[in-house]
């Protein structure tokens, strides 16, 4: 294993950014496992990110209620962050009162857990998912994306056009312009950003050009749980490649 040079990090967010207009802030990153909050900043300022520190909130997740989100929040204020939540199932907002919300940065959910015929969730990540009819799978999957940006209020709609690994290579078929155009109709009817991921290498490059065309602002995330968060490598790509700006993007609290 090759040792990292002091300063590497740095100096590769640098050269990447070259040409970017904006501050790089990645709104998606977790605090799991071994990493602290101390050593998250610390990556972070090594990598010239910002971050927004995300915990999962809804019915039977880490943040549940009011007092479970007030010390999440307070767990952060002394900190350089920004204060998020990765909202679970369309019902989390009975979780918890307006007032708790109104502490937080910003919310971001997904339609990663998915309701399948029959009400059976499934959660898309998982490596073991089959699908066996895709393009019934699709008009589905678009509509549950649209009723989450629909039904819930929420800033950032988080790993647009991800799909499960059986069929992950027939994305170029499977996201053509008019489902597309379906998401991204509903993010701008809302105000809802759009983030792109560095984990999954979503959305595509045509997606992101036609999302800014019609107005959605974007989001950076990295989508990581370890010592990988303020790593922006796709999300700086897609910046260049679409030509984006200080004003496609999102900030929490503008």
């Amino acid at each position: 294993m090759s040792k990292m040079i002091p300063g590497a990090d740095s100096s590769m967010a640098k050269s990447m950014r070259s040409g970017i207009d904006f501050p790089l802030v990645d709104l998606h990153a977790h605090l799991e496992g071994d990493l602290s909050l101390e050593r998250a900043v610390q990556l972070a300022q090594e990598r010239d990110v910002k971050l927004g520190i995300v915990e999962h909130g809804g019915r039977g997740q880490e943040i549940g209620d009011d007092d479970a989100l007030m010390r999440y929040v307070e767990s952060l204020e002394a900190y350089p962050v920004h204060k998020g939540m990765q909202a679970e199932g369309l019902d989390w907002m009975v979780c918890f009162s307006k007032e708790a919300i109104s502490r937080l940065d910003y919310i971001l959910s997904d339609a990663l857990t998915f309701p399948e015929k029959g009400g059976r969730l499934v959660q898309l990540w998982q490596p073991q998912v089959r699908i066996e009819n895709a393009q019934d799978f699709m008009d589905r999957y678009v509509d549950f994306n649209v009723l989450v940006i629909t039904s819930e209020p929420i800033d950032i709609l988080a790993n647009p056009t991800f799909l499960p690994a059986c069929i992950a290579d027939r994305y170029d078929e499977l996201w053509p312009r008019e489902r597309m155009e379906k998401v991204i109709e509903a993010a701008i009817q809302h105000d809802v950003a759009i983030e792109i991921n560095s984990r999954y290498n979503i959305p595509s490059a045509a997606f992101v050009r036609m999302a800014r065309v019609a107005g959605v602002r974007f989001s950076f995330g990295s989508n990581q749980h370890g010592e990988d968060v303020g790593k922006l490598e796709y999300c700086l790509r897609m910046a260049k490649e679409c030509e984006l700006t200080r004003q496609d993007m999102f900030v929490p609290g503008e």
